[in-house]
């Protein structure tokens, strides 16, 4: 699947259809902590949240191609010139296909050149290598290896990672 013609995008109450059914799958609620069979006027209002409040340190955009919502990509904490990257791709039939590397360039371009930011973090679980690899081929080097949290179901290492522009 080409991810040229991936752009990010402001996230609509109109994408709630989508994230209910990520939260069937199985393996991105595990990856991405989030409850399995969650109630959907719970996810609702979860997700209203997540577009409604706006605040200076945390920017969600939603990751389309072919105008399809397929993920979101964060910056948070945002402050001083550095910002936390988050990435979730909502159907995990679509991981490893190159989409979040992208979508993690894209937002991290426009953390730098909208926000200033000049020191990007990123958090992953040791077994996640996917994840590992796309930070490592975005450029991100590892800092520390502090904490621990579930994934896939298991108590797993978190690796922290930092990239500076």
């Amino acid at each position: 699947m080409p991810t040229t013609s991936i752009n990010l995008r402001p996230l609509t109450i109109d994408d709630y259809n989508i994230v209910l059914n990520w939260s069937k799958d199985d393996a991105f609620c595990s990856s991405n902590g989030w409850e399995k069979n969650r109630d959907p006027e719970e996810l609702f209002r979860w997700w209203n949240n997540c577009i409604d409040v706006v605040t200076d340190d945390f920017i969600r955009m939603g990751i389309e191609m072919n105008k399809q919502l397929l993920g979101y990509v964060d910056l948070a904490y945002i402050k001083d010139n550095t910002a936390e990257l988050g990435i979730a791709i909502g159907d995990s039939r679509l991981w490893g296909k190159g989409i979040g590397f992208n979508a993690a360039l894209s937002m991290m371009g426009y953390g730098t050149k909208e926000l200033g930011v000049t020191s990007f973090y990123a958090e992953t679980h040791e077994t996640n290598i996917r994840s590992k690899k796309m930070l490592g081929k975005l450029g991100f080097k590892e800092i520390s290896r502090i904490g621990l949290e579930e994934y896939l179901g298991k108590n797993e290492q978190l690796i922290q990672y930092r990239y500076d522009i």
